[in-house]
């Protein structure tokens, strides 16, 4: 019995075919009408979301890397600036360096000169005080000889026993 049954299927049916076929239209056009319709809308819909978000992202992108453009020129633009201002507070140190360096200069040639004046002065001093002295030793010494008088050797000898008895400053 078997085999009847596998050799029945084997047997063209002409009815079987057309009403499998007027079946397989119908459910084409139901299909056609309530799945492929929404399913249909659905993709569409789905591809235009997808192709928004793309493009969205892109623009993103864009924005991004133009953000990117314009924080890095203005990292350079910083550190240019940076540069200059570190270039300008070394030369502004390097002139008020070299104008202490000349002020302390003059002030030391200021300093200088005045040490000279006040060695000139002492040294002027000096010398009038001890020609004051030589010539109140030179009258003493005159007046001593002026009271004796002696010979030249006694006169000698009282001068030098004179500077002898002088004190020792």
């Amino acid at each position: 019995m078997k085999i009847i049954i596998a050799a029945d299927l084997l047997n063209a049916n002409f009815g079987l075919v057309i009403w499998l076929g007027i079946i397989f239209l119908l459910l084409l056009i139901i299909l056609k009408r309530y799945a492929w319709g929404p399913i249909t809308s659905a993709l569409e819909d789905r591809e235009r979301t997808i192709g928004e978000s793309m493009q969205q992202a892109e623009k993103a992108l864009a924005e991004a890397r133009q953000l990117q453009a314009d924080n890095e020129r203005a990292r350079r633009e910083a550190e240019q600036e940076a540069q200059r201002l570190l270039r300008d507070a070394r030369e502004e140190a390097d002139r008020l360096r070299g104008e202490e360096v000349q002020k302390t200069r003059e002030a030391i040639q200021h300093m200088r000169d005045q040490a000279q004046d006040e060695i000139e002065r002492e040294k002027d001093s000096a010398l009038d005080a001890l020609r004051a002295e030589v010539a109140d030793l030179a009258i003493q010494a005159a007046e001593k000889i002026l009271q004796t008088n002696l010979d030249a050797p006694s006169q000698r000898r009282l001068v030098e026993n004179f500077i002898d008895d002088l004190p020792k400053n």
